[in-house]
């Protein structure tokens, strides 16, 4: 192998320990798909009000 290769396979070898070290390294992951899931769940209720609203505001008899 070339000294290229080498230190990039040490290098790579070493991020991957300092990934495994940490205590959070699925923390984010995990955090991004919570929040993900909140966020749809936020929209689908949005727009089950607006669904709502808007059936009660065409049923007001303004005659």
């Amino acid at each position: 192998m070339s000294a290229l290769v080498t230190y990039l396979a040490a290098e790579l070898r070493h991020r991957w320990q300092a990934v495994r070290d940490t205590k959070d390294g699925g923390y984010s992951t995990e955090a991004v798909l919570v929040t993900a899931l909140l966020v749809t769940l936020a929209i689908v209720v949005i727009g089950i009000i607006a669904v709502k609203v808007a059936g009660k505001a065409n049923n007001i008899n303004l005659g």
